[in-house]
Formats: structure tokens, C-alpha cells, sequence
């Protein structure tokens, strides 16, 4: 009986050159990547190669690199290595690589090399989405999540204990440097004095370069224990300010302890204050999705548009709750749209009398969730020297507007137009960890993440508009 089947011959040869355009239907994210990128201003990257004399090996072209890092990103593939072998793998890499095939180390030097115009993608897609109509403003939420850092929790030493280890281990360096001495002695003895005499055995050089970073560690977290008393010292100066010329105006006596002013030169760390030694300027944070455990992140904010939850604004801090989030957040949304939004919401880590009174938040209509909070709770530093009637003030002023009809209708919506953006980016893009160490790459790739959401969303939008 005879069988009718296509032919899938290996070596069947082409007749004709294949086309990058027949490997991918019309409707590709890889394509819609491609058309984009092509608007995107790359100026800067152009900028760095500057005039060539024609020798040596050309380098790849910078808009291949770049639509290739944002269908990285885009699909959950950040690791230079995943995209060298998807560029082989993957027919949407090759379409986008033009079949061509740049190695890990070429992926990784170009990202390195050019983060902070990657970064600036993400204000260049988040034009291109309001132009698409796609941002209103009317209603923007406002989150934060725990990412985590390129460095593990188990890396991280506390203050009291780098003083215990580091004893513990000039100790064992003082053994160590008196068992060489007689392993020379020894040897000189047996074989003569051929040995220079002054190499280190491993085990030494490893216990004193432990000693070094935790002598380095120390130093960090005192020189940041002074950072931080400078700025309460600068706080409770302006409001001790604030209340001498209340008192001068009221001629009578404000009520009240009036705020302390510390000593930067007398603070220290406290001795459960923690330092990476990985990426030291990662912290440990409390994890959000398990209670009573905590992960080695970085805290990332976004703002969310209502209309197509696209990220209007985003940035992360070191900071471990949202205290003092909500200005700086919306001060980027304005600077980034040129407009602030009608409407914000924002849960009860964001609550604070200085933040919702601060200026950037003016002719803003806020919605911030106030919780419970008991007389004198401790908050973060800038918050301690608040006082305490103006503090119960706001949130008297913030219940009611929470209670009103149309508060409730806005709260209401605020999960369903935040939330699920990090459920986007870490469930189903795969995005839970940063590939990069330190503050300032850390920011900017959290900026890459947030700007390939953004452009996910306007690809089905355009993807919806053509259907229609």
C-alpha cells in the first residue's frame, strides 16, 4: 500500500537563496522588534565607535545587537550565553542576528559597554506607547517589589560578626604565617636556601583576603551609619527650625519632645546591620511572597498606567519598605510624560505625612491606603522626626478620602492594575533575579525589564488594532 508523504530529505539542497523573511509568520514579536528598533534613536552607541582606519575585524552592527538584548528580555532570556546559542536555536534570535552569530562575551561587552542607552529605551518606548494612545494618565498605581539581587543571602555578614570573624581569622592568619616560618626553617635545613621564602601558601592568601573585605565591609556600612545620621541630623534641624518660627509667630510654646538631633560623628552601625560581599550594595529585604523569609534584593518600583498597564515610571532603592517612594516616583512620572497623573493609588507602605504633603505630589488626587500604626512605631529615619499631630492629621485627611465613594472605586481597581504587571514580568517572562550587580547597573537593567513590558503591551495592542 502506497504512502503520499512530503519529502524531509536533511540534505535536500536549495535552489534558490533562502530569505531571512520566509522564516517568520508576519505577525512575529521578532518582527515587530525589528520595525521598531529602527526608530530608535542609537545615536550614542553609534557615537562610541567613532572614525575606524579600516584594519581589523568589523564589529557588529549596534541595531543588531540591540533588537536582539530586547527580544532577550522580551521572552525571559537575559543570560549572554542563552543568546549566543539561541542565535543558532532559535529562528526568531537568527532573523533578528541577520544569521549572524555574536559570541557571549561580544553580548555581554556591548550591554556592559552601552547600559545606560539601553536604559534610556525605556523612555523612548514609553513615548511610542503614549503617541499609540495607549497612556492616559487618569490612574496610576503605584508598587513595589523585592528583586532579587545577583548575589546570594548566605554571602552577607552582619556588623557584630565581621568583628568576631575578623579576630577569628587574623588569628588563624598569625598560625598559619608561624607554620610556614617553620615549614622554611625545615626546609632550608634539607634542602638549602633555594626557596625565595616569600610565597604565601593559598590557605594564607585566601584567609588574608577574607580579612581584607571584611575590613573593607566594616568601613562601608560605618561610613553609610554617618550617611545616615548627616540626613536625620539635617531632618530634625529644618523642623526645629519649622517650630522656632511657629513659636515665634504663635507666642506660645509648642508641645511635644522636640526633635533630637544626632551626632554623625558617634554613629555606628547597628550590630545586625548586613553587607554583601557580592554585590555589596544589595540588601537583604524581606520576601513579600514568603512569610518570615527574606531574599538578597533590591527593592524595584514601577508606576502603572490604567488604560494598558503600561509602566510609566521605574526605578528600585535600597530602601526595604516604600516609606519615601511616592515622591520620587512621581516626580519621574512627570518628568517622563511631561504631565502628572489625575489619580494615584498606592498601598499603606507608601503612607507618609512628608510624602503626601511634598510638593512633587501637588494637584495630584492621592489614594494611599494608611493601615494601622500605633503611637511612637518606629519608621525609617526621615519619618522619625515627623511630628506626631501632623502625622495623624494626613491620615485623618486620607481616611476620609479613602472612605468616599469615589476613593473606594479607585482603591478598589488599584491590584488589578499594578499587580499583575510583576506577575508578568516574573511568572510568565521568567524575570525574578537581576543579571547585573550593583546600584547603578541594577537600575538600568531594572529600566530594560520595564521597558520590553512596555513593548510586549504595545505589540498586542497593534496586534489587536489589525485584527479589528
Amino acid at each position: 500500500m502506497s504512502k503520499n508523504f512530503r519529502i524531509c530529505d536533511l540534505e535536500q539542497p536549495f535552489l534558490l537563496p533562502p530569505s531571512l523573511q520566509d522564516w517568520l509568520p508576519e505577525d512575529h514579536l521578532a518582527r515587530f522588534i525589528a520595525e521598531l528598533a529602527e526608530g530608535l534613536d542609537l545615536s550614542e552607541i553609534y557615537g562610541y565607535y567613532g572614525r575606524r582606519d579600516g584594519r581589523g575585524k568589523a564589529a557588529y552592527h549596534p541595531l543588531m545587537m540591540v533588537r536582539s538584548l530586547l527580544y532577550g528580555y522580551c521572552v525571559g532570556i537575559m543570560s549572554s550565553r542563552r543568546m549566543e546559542r539561541a542565535s543558532y536555536e532559535d529562528v526568531a534570535f537568527r532573523y533578528l542576528c541577520a544569521n549572524q552569530h555574536p559570541d557571549h562575551d561580544t553580548i555581554a561587552s556591548f550591554r556592559q559597554q552601552h547600559l545606560p542607552v539601553l536604559a534610556g529605551l525605556f523612555t523612548q518606548v514609553l513615548q511610542i506607547c503614549n503617541k499609540a494612545g495607549l497612556v492616559k494618565l487618569g490612574h496610576v498605581a503605584i508598587d513595589g517589589t523585592k528583586q532579587q539581587a545577583n548575589a546570594s543571602k548566605h554571602k552577607a555578614m552582619s556588623y557584630d560578626r565581621m568583628d568576631e570573624k575578623a579576630e577569628q581569622l587574623k588569628a588563624e592568619v598569625e598560625r598559619l604565617l608561624a607554620q610556614a616560618a617553620e615549614t622554611d626553617a625545615a626546609e632550608d635545613a634539607l634542602y638549602g636556601k633555594g626557596k625565595r621564602g616569600d610565597e604565601l601558601p593559598a590557605e594564607l592568601a585566601r584567609r588574608e583576603s577574607r580579612l581584607k573585605k571584611i575590613a573593607e565591609a566594616k568601613a562601608a556600612l560605618e561610613q553609610e551609619a554617618r550617611e545616615r545620621a548627616e540626613a536625620a541630623k539635617k531632618s530634625a534641624e529644618e523642623k526645629l527650625e519649622e517650630r522656632r518660627k511657629k513659636e515665634e509667630e504663635t507666642g506660645k510654646k509648642i508641645g511635644g519632645r522636640p526633635p533630637q538631633v544626632p551626632d554623625p560623628a558617634q554613629a555606628v552601625p547597628g550590630p545586625k546591620d548586613q553587607r554583601n560581599f557580592t554585590d555589596p550594595e544589595s540588601r537583604i529585604m524581606p520576601d513579600g511572597g514568603h512569610k518570615g523569609s527574606f531574599v538578597q534584593a533590591y527593592n524595584a518600583q514601577i508606576a502603572v498606567d490604567s488604560q494598558a498597564q503600561i509602566i510609566v515610571a521605574a526605578e528600585i532603592t535600597q530602601q526595604t519598605n516604600d516609606k519615601q517612594q511616592l515622591a520620587p516616583m512621581l516626580e519621574q512620572v512627570e518628568k517622563n510624560l511631561g504631565a502628572k497623573p489625575v489619580a494615584v493609588t498606592a498601598d499603606t507602605g507608601y503612607f507618609s505625612a512628608s510624602q503626601v504633603n511634598d510638593p512633587r505630589a501637588e494637584g495630584i488626587d492621592l489614594y494611599i491606603a494608611i493601615g494601622k500604626q500605633k503611637h511612637g512605631e518606629a519608621e525609617a529615619v526621615a519619618e522619625s522626626v515627623e511630628p506626631l499631630a501632623e502625622t495623624e492629621s494626613a491620615m485623618e485627611k486620607m481616611k476620609r478620602k479613602l472612605q468616599s465613594d469615589t476613593g473606594k472605586a479607585l482603591y478598589k481597581m488599584r491590584k488589578a492594575i499594578v499587580e499583575p504587571v510583576f506577575g508578568q514580568i516574573k511568572a510568565v517572562r521568567g524575570i525574578r533575579m537581576f543579571l547585573l550587580r550593583g546600584m547603578e547597573k541594577a537600575s538600568a537593567e531594572w529600566k530594560l525589564i520595564c521597558a520590553t513590558h512596555n513593548l510586549l503591551k504595545l505589540f498586542r495592542a497593534a496586534a489587536k488594532s489589525q485584527e479589528a
